[in-house]
């Protein structure tokens, strides 16, 4: 869902519902995403309606899954108000290099600025729009890492409600959230910047424009890997020495007019998914 692909995320679900690399230079970029739908041509929409369907309907029953998790926490990150800093800072490259740490593959140890909660939520996307969110195991380690430890439980309760065996099967999975033998699962999601709409010493509200993917890649897929745009909408508190997902919710947009770029083949998706890994993002 809009609750992540490389050495440490997987391949990546956009939840609502994903080894990096750095530049010193400040914000970087995970093109942790390759990929369209297959055929080396456009495709007609008769086709794909079943596929979009189905992919809608994942996205809707995520995102739905995430709300009802959160609901009440508004005023959990956003303190009393009095203590709130300049808002609406968009992302710009601030000189300070990424985090170097990890807990559990997912890049941790940020700074306690509003620019390290937007790095954190950046980073935090990713993780949790990756394709090891439809695995139990892993999803619950993803939830511990990122998720501030008062809501872990709640946020493991809802997801295992979400991600059942049947919605695993509605996807194009084994029920166990693994890909059939011969396809390549496709789950990512690809920061495309960020801004902080509140900020106290503690806690922060951050936005993060994303492009997504999600998909089956092989020969047969009714399941091909398309493309998305949504906003992920992340409050975070600082516990434990880092910032950590207080609640997280999701809108659709802002997208792009579409391309005229040809749809590349299922192998070529599939292909550049085992070989395309992504960085550590830096506000």
């Amino acid at each position: 869902m809009s609750l992540g692909d490389e050495p440490g995320y997987g391949d990546g679900p956009r939840g609502e519902d994903r080894g990096y690399g750095g530049s010193g230079q400040t914000r970087t970029r995970l093109p942790d995403r390759p990929g369209d739908v297959y055929g080396g041509a456009r495709r007609g929409r008769g086709s794909s309606s079943r596929s979009l369907v189905t992919v809608v309907g994942v996205v809707v029953l995520l995102i739905a899954a995430i709300a009802f998790a959160n609901r009440g926490d508004d005023a959990a990150s956003s303190g009393d108000g009095s203590g709130d800093k300049a808002a609406s800072s968009p992302t710009a490259a601030s000189g300070n290099p990424p985090v170097t740490t990890k807990s559990a593959g997912i890049p941790s140890g940020f700074p306690h600025t509003p620019e390290g909660a937007q790095s954190a939520a950046a980073n935090y996307a990713v993780a949790l729009g990756s394709a090891d969110m439809f695995e139990k195991p892993r999803r619950d380690q993803i939830l511990a890492t990122v998720i501030a430890p008062a809501k872990v439980s709640e946020f493991e309760a809802t997801l295992d409600e979400a991600y059942t065996a049947q919605f695993n099967k509605n996807v194009g999975l084994n029920e166990d959230g693994s890909a059939p033998q011969g396809y390549t699962f496709v789950s990512r999601t690809s920061p495309i910047g960020t801004k902080t709409t509140q900020s106290s010493d503690n806690a922060a509200t951050v936005d993060v424009w994303c492009g997504g993917l999600l998909g089956l890649a092989g020969e047969n897929s009714t399941n091909p890997v398309t493309s998305s745009w949504f906003t992920i909408t992340m409050k975070l508190e600082w516990t434990g020495g880092d910032w950590k997902i207080v609640s997280h919710s999701q809108k659709d947009g802002p997208a792009p007019v579409p391309g005229d770029d040809r749809a590349s083949s299922a192998d070529d998706i599939a292909k550049a998914v085992e070989e395309y890994g992504g960085f550590t993002y830096a506000r």
